[in-house]
């Protein structure tokens, strides 16, 4: 195995490249789950923005409109999800889990005229002399704006929740939302934007997919993405800077085992390429339980429907 074939600069690079589709996704549900909703539809709304932003951008030319239509295709999708769990009251784990077969099942669909169509080109930023640094600028600062996006939301999100009123709000609600609502607060309104919040985040996310990392559209491209985004925000404990490491090593995995294929590693890459589902069922299977949730510090109410008193 020739290792000297990695370059450890491109390495960061690409690893950063692969890892935004997963911090995308997640940040956005850690934000649903604050709020004591559990959403497993990530990967249909992953895979519906895709196909949503592939096609808006093929029709339009501008692949900011096809952003734009990724993040409303997946909020959309999220507030379907929303109206059936927090006002008719359904099985959040069911509804999710026929959200994602739901979802794959529509892009599969929209996306068969898009097979052969070839999105137009997102340029990447080129920060002057920051760019020129040499091994850094290449690896920290000649990304497409999405990458610089997805880590101002991590930012963001941490403030938001530590700061803002409407953050402690939110966190209320996932904690209890009945004492909450003795407060005069709006838990449904609360949880239904937290839903929406998270499905735009992972329209963007899988956007990212079909018109940056993957410049086409294929069905089922998302490849567990959401599954994997949904077990880093319990391995980071619902805390938005673990979910920027836990991203990016779910992200290193994924470039580490290209990488060691090109340098003619023996070990058979496979088992790299199954480490992150395999960690993914794990953490799933933790959640499962009550005990589980709490060693995890998850918000209390999580997964629970809140009945609105008479």
């Amino acid at each position: 195995m020739d290792l000297s074939v990695i370059n450890p600069a491109v390495l960061a690079a690409s690893l950063m490249v692969a890892a935004t589709p997963i911090l995308l996704a997640a940040i956005g549900e850690l934000v649903v789950e604050r709020s004591g909703v559990l959403n497993l539809g990530v990967e249909g709304m992953m895979i519906v923005g895709a196909v949503s932003g592939y096609a808006v951008a093929v029709n339009t030319g501008s692949p900011f409109l096809g952003f734009i239509g990724a993040v409303v295709g997946g909020a959309a999708l999220a507030m379907v999800f929303g109206l059936l769990t927090q006002v008719l009251l359904s099985n959040q784990v069911a509804t999710g889990l026929a959200l994602t077969l739901f979802g794959l099942g529509l892009s599969a669909l929209i996306g068969e005229s898009y097979l052969m169509a070839r999105p137009p080109p997102v340029g990447d930023i080129h920060l002057g002399p920051l760019a020129d640094i040499p091994a850094f600028g290449k690896m920290l600062f000649q990304h497409d704006i999405i990458v610089y996006l997805s880590l101002g939301l991590i930012a963001g999100v941490w403030a938001f929740l530590r700061y803002s009123r409407w953050g402690l709000i939110l966190r209320a609600v996932g904690e209890s939302h009945d004492a909450a609502h003795a407060l005069g607060y709006k838990v449904i309104r609360v949880r239904l934007a937290a839903i929406a919040f998270g499905g735009a985040c992972a329209g963007l996310g899988g956007a990212y997919l079909s018109l940056i990392r993957v410049p086409q559209w294929t069905e089922g491209m998302t490849a567990g993405a959401g599954w994997i985004a949904l077990a880093i925000v319990v391995f980071s404990s619902w805390k938005p800077v673990w979910i920027l490491v836990g991203a990016y090593l779910f992200g290193g995995v994924t470039v580490l085992q290209l990488n060691l294929q090109a340098a003619g590693a023996e070990v058979p890459v496979e088992y790299l390429s199954m480490s992150p589902y395999l960690i993914t069922i794990f953490v799933l299977v933790i959640m499962s339980t009550g005990r589980g949730r709490s060693v995890l510090n998850a918000p209390a109410d999580l997964g629970r429907s809140f009945h609105a008193p008479a």
